[in-house]
C-alpha cells in the first residue's frame, strides 16, 4: 500500500509510542496528586487566622504557620543571670570598687558586677562602664539605665502588654541585641529631593524610612519625634474647610507611610488595630490600637527626653549623615518584626536593678 522506501524507513526507524505515553501519564498523575495535596495541606504556605474584631468586618490577621513557629533568632544570644540575694554581710559596691559608676554604687558588689557583665554582653561593648573610665559611652549608658528603669516602672501598660501579672519589661538587650548601635534606629532625612519645586517631594525616593516604597520618608520624624496628628480620615470624600480637617494630601501620604512602617515593625496588618471601615472611630478599634497609641507616646518620650539631649555627647561618626542628629528609636527598634519583642521573654525578673527607679526588690 505504501511505497517500498517508506516501509523500509519505518522498519529502520521504529517509533516507540509507549514510552511517551507512560511519561505523559506519569506527569499527569503527579500534577493530580500535587493538586490533591495542595488542597488538603498548604505546606509552607499554610496560614492561621486570628480574629481581631466582630465577624463580618474582615478584621483578622493572617500569618504563615511557618512564621508563627519560627522564633526570633536573637533570643538564643540573650545572656541573663539570677540576682544574688543581699545579706547583712553584703558589701556596697561604692565602698569596695574604686571609680564605681555612681548611679549603681548602692548595689551589692555581686549584683553590681553581675549587672555590668550583663550590660556589656547586651550592648556588645566590652569595656562599658569600666570603673573610672569617663567617655561618651559611660555618659550614654548612665542615661540609658535611668531610661530603662522608668520604662519598666511607668510604662507597664505597653511593655507588659497582655501579660496580666507576669513580668516582661525591657532591658538593654531589647533594643541592642548584642550590638553597640541598635538595629532599626534612624536619623532624620529631611527634604530628600531638594531639586523639586514646591513641596520637597519627600516621597518617590526609596529609603529605609519609607520601607523602600514611594511613600514619604519623613513619617518617623513627623510622628515619632514631633507630635504631628496622625489621623486624616474624614467622612466626606472632599473637605475644603481647613478648620474642620486641616490634613493635607501630603499628611495622608505620611500616615500611610507610618502605617506601612508599623505593619512591618510588628508583623501585623491594618486590622490588628483598626476596623478599616471606620478609621475615624476609636470605639470600633481593637485593644491593640490603645497599646499602639501608648507605644507612640512612649517612643516620642524616649526620643525627645532621653536621646536627643545626648546629641552633644556623641562623636561625629555616630551622628546622622544629613543633620548630625543622634540615632533615634521607633517601633522596630524593639519589636524587630514581631508582635511582642523577644516573644514576651521575661526581661526584668532577673534584673530588679532595672525594674524600678527606686531601691531594687530582690526575692
Amino acid at each position: 500500500m505504501f511505497p517500498k522506501w517508506y516501509d523500509k524507513w519505518n522498519k529502520d526507524n521504529p517509533t516507540n509510542v509507549l514510552g511517551p505515553a507512560i511519561l505523559v501519564g506519569a506527569a499527569g498523575a503527579a500534577i493530580f496528586t500535587a493538586g490533591i495535596w495542595w488542597a488538603v495541606w498548604d505546606g509552607p504556605y499554610d496560614q492561621q487566622s486570628m480574629q481581631t474584631g466582630p465577624r463580618g468586618t474582615g478584621m483578622h490577621v493572617a500569618r504563615f504557620v511557618t512564621d508563627l513557629n519560627t522564633q526570633d533568632p536573637t533570643i538564643a544570644n540573650y545572656v541573663t543571670f539570677p540576682p544574688v540575694m543581699p545579706t547583712e554581710d553584703s558589701q556596697r559596691a561604692g565602698d569596695v570598687i574604686e571609680g564605681v559608676e555612681p548611679l549603681l554604687a548602692d548595689l551589692t558588689v555581686e549584683n553590681y558586677e553581675r549587672l555590668i557583665e550583663g550590660m556589656r554582653s547586651w550592648t556588645g561593648i566590652p569595656d562599658l562602664l569600666e570603673p573610672g573610665l569617663e567617655n561618651y559611652q559611660t555618659v550614654v549608658a548612665r542615661s540609658m539605665i535611668q531610661m530603662t528603669q522608668e520604662l519598666n516602672e511607668f510604662w507597664g501598660a505597653h511593655v507588659n502588654q497582655n501579660i496580666g501579672e507576669r513580668n516582661v519589661g525591657v532591658s538593654c538587650y531589647t533594643c541592642h541585641r548584642g550590638e553597640p548601635v541598635p538595629t532599626h534606629s534612624w536619623f532624620k532625612l529631611g527634604n530628600v529631593n531638594m531639586a523639586a519645586a514646591g513641596w520637597s517631594a519627600n516621597q518617590n525616593r526609596a529609603t529605609v524610612q519609607s520601607q523602600f516604597t514611594a511613600l514619604p520618608s519623613d513619617a518617623l520624624e513627623k510622628y515619632l519625634l514631633e507630635d504631628n496628628p496622625i489621623n486624616v480620615h474624614d467622612l466626606d470624600a472632599r473637605v475644603n474647610d481647613a478648620t474642620r480637617n486641616p490634613a493635607t494630601i501630603q499628611d495622608t501620604y505620611r500616615t500611610y507611610s507610618l502605617m506601612n512602617y508599623f505593619s512591618n515593625a510588628v508583623g501585623a496588618n491594618c486590622t490588628y488595630c483598626h476596623n478599616t471601615r471606620a478609621f475615624y472611630d476609636p470605639a470600633q478599634h481593637t485593644p491593640q490600637w490603645t497599646i499602639a497609641n501608648l507605644g507612640i507616646i512612649m517612643v516620642q518620650e524616649i526620643n525627645n527626653d532621653w536621646l536627643v539631649p545626648l546629641t552633644d555627647e556623641f562623636p561625629e561618626n555616630r551622628l546622622g549623615p544629613v543633620f548630625g542628629d543622634v540615632a533615634k528609636v521607633a517601633c522596630a527598634t524593639c519589636h524587630k518584626g514581631y508582635q511582642q519583642p523577644m516573644h514576651r521573654l521575661d526581661m526584668i525578673s532577673d534584673w530588679p536593678e532595672l525594674a524600678t527607679t527606686g531601691e531594687p526588690f530582690y526575692e
